[in-house]
């Protein structure tokens, strides 16, 4: 693979941002996150974001385009994003295809109410049942 991995500067947080018009029309904050990419040939082609919520960190945003799928990058963008913001645990929602993924990555599913509840209170809509709604919460301890 070829490219460049590196965190996105503030000023370039309009790049995720278009990338994910694609990914649920997420929108990013340049006050509490951060956002790991992976660039080809100058475009960006994969993202994932740590936000930093008042009890913890969030990782989500993990997205690569169709076009840049199967050549490992978000695995190399979440290791970027692991190796600059995993000295303290780090929490996801995951869904349910991605455990195997997810947890390659060191992270471990938990019980919905082990999650810090500014991140698990994102997905108050699954009513306590986050694998209903397709999302399984898990943490990677820090390091």
């Amino acid at each position: 693979m070829t490219g460049i991995i590196r965190e996105l500067r503030k000023d370039e947080f309009y790049l995720a941002e278009k990338l994910w018009r694609e990914y649920r029309g997420q929108k990013a904050d340049i006050k509490k996150e951060r956002i790991f990419g992976a660039f080809i040939e100058g475009e960006l082609a994969a993202t994932a974001r740590c936000t930093r919520h008042p009890e913890g960190l969030e990782m989500d945003c993990v997205f690569t385009p169709e076009q840049y799928r199967g050549r490992g990058f978000a695995r190399i963008v979440v290791q970027a994003l692991l190796e600059a913001c995993g000295g303290e645990a780090i929490y996801i929602h995951s869904t349910l295809p991605l455990i195997t993924f997810y947890t390659s990555l060191g992270f471990e599913r938990i019980e919905e109410r082990a999650m810090p509840e500014t991140i698990r209170e994102r997905f108050i809509f699954c009513f306590g049942e986050m694998e209903g709604c397709n999302a399984i919460p898990m943490v990677r301890k820090g390091r």
